[in-house]
């Protein structure tokens, strides 16, 4: 089965030429205790808000923004992860140069817009160190992308898009029956003229290193990931079937 991208990569030009309109701050996801206390069926759902309703399709497509918006994305507890259906290991190499900011966001804004990626929309922001990890959970039919810069916040374009490289996802997604994808991205940091940061992302879901899409420091090597080059090309990346998805995401990623 071959899912297209999940986010926006056949048509981010039509969103540079036009300013997007200011929103409210969004607040931060919730984040999940300890022990969980909240289940749906045998996974863990403890810390995520209510689910909203998918709707559209293609690029126009709403997965669920969570009930405050962003709640479907939470920061959880390394003991509890594996109890969640769909998470995110966020690595920090040992070759970054200090603390960096991760900006995760949903595909759609909160004004029901394809604007989650424009500055302030996000679901959950955080702080990574080197060779520190991190745990998110994302709930069902989630999608949307983070990205990741040194210090204090991502760089932006002039139209306020965040212009790191993109890890882009799309867990257990109602209009793909269930299936789940993710890739790497560098179209709008290319494109914006940014530093291009190094990530990897590998589905580790059977507990060994199974497929990953790639772009190291600088842009030096590029697999299974996207350039300005593979605009508008579908299938980049990895596509796995429904179930639960453990992905690791290495940032500031070298060989």
């Amino acid at each position: 089965m071959q899912l297209r991208s999940v986010l926006l990569l056949t048509s981010l030009a039509a969103f540079a030429s036009a300013r997007p309109q200011p929103e409210a701050e969004v607040p931060p996801g919730l984040e999940a205790r300890a022990t969980c206390n909240k289940w749906d069926g045998a996974f863990c759902i403890d810390g995520f808000g209510g689910r909203t309703p998918s709707s559209g399709s293609g690029v126009t497509y709403k997965g669920n923004l969570g009930n405050p918006y962003g709640s479907n994305i939470i920061r959880v507890d390394s003991s509890i992860a594996a109890q969640y259906k769909y998470t995110v290991k966020f690595v920090g190499s040992s070759r970054m140069a200090g603390n960096y900011k991760i900006v995760i966001w949903n595909k759609i804004g909160p004004d029901g817009g394809v604007n989650g990626f424009f500055t302030p929309n996000k679901a959950i922001e955080f702080s990574l160190a080197p060779n520190q990890e991190i745990f998110v959970a994302f709930d069902q039919d989630t999608n949307g992308g983070w990205g990741a810069a040194l210090g204090n916040s991502l760089p932006l374009t002039d139209w306020g898009t965040y212009a790191s490289n993109w890890g882009e996802f799309d867990f257990g997604s109602n209009i793909n029956g269930g299936w789940s994808g993710f890739d790497v991205s560098m179209i709008v940091a290319q494109n914006a003229g940014k530093a291009i940061q190094g990530m990897r992302i590998c589905d580790i879901t059977s507990g060994a290193r199974g497929v990953c899409s790639t772009i190291t420091t600088g842009a030096k090597r590029v697999e299974n990931a996207y350039t300005v080059a593979q605009t508008g090309v579908g299938g980049i990346g990895g596509n796995l079937g429904p179930g639960k998805v453990r992905l690791e995401a290495i940032i500031e990623f070298a060989d």
